[in-house]
């Protein structure tokens, strides 16, 4: 099965669409989500206590600032505004695609993790995320999952 969501950005910051694709996944599976973009990211993250965002997002900031930073000068691409290239960088860093287990239509997620778009650029963007899941109706879920 193969869909796709799409996830509306107001510029940088993590986008939860787990629900979303909860809402779409069904059997028992693997399921595969790919971000069909080079300036933002996927992630499984904490969905309960908000500061773990604000801080993932101020250790990016600070590991990757903007190329108009002094130390960014290095930096050739900067074609589409300051925070392009440290886009690029970041999202380099951090995974575009994920594997989730489905079992018995319910994604194998954590009590408190959650699936986020990792959006690194300042103005808002529609982003894309391919979705397959490759059923296996062979597959039973281990004792206590």
């Amino acid at each position: 099965m193969q869909t796709s969501f799409t996830i509306r950005t107001r510029g940088p910051g993590l986008y939860e669409f787990g629900r979303d694709v909860a809402s779409w996944v069904s059997g028992t599976g693997l399921l595969t989500l790919f971000v069909r973009h080079t300036s933002c990211s996927l992630l499984v993250q904490e969905n309960a206590d908000p500061d773990v965002q604000r801080d993932l997002q101020a250790f990016f900031r600070r590991l990757v600032p903007a190329a108009d930073d002094p130390s960014m000068r290095y930096l050739v691409h900067r074609n589409e505004g300051p925070d392009d290239m440290p886009a690029h960088i970041k999202a380099s860093m951090l995974p575009v695609s994920l594997s989730i287990p489905v079992i018995d239509g319910r994604l194998a997620l954590g009590t408190w993790q959650g699936i986020y778009l990792f959006e690194h650029r300042a103005a808002p963007h529609r982003r894309t995320v391919a979705a397959h899941l490759a059923l296996d109706g062979s597959v039973r879920a281990a004792p206590g999952v």
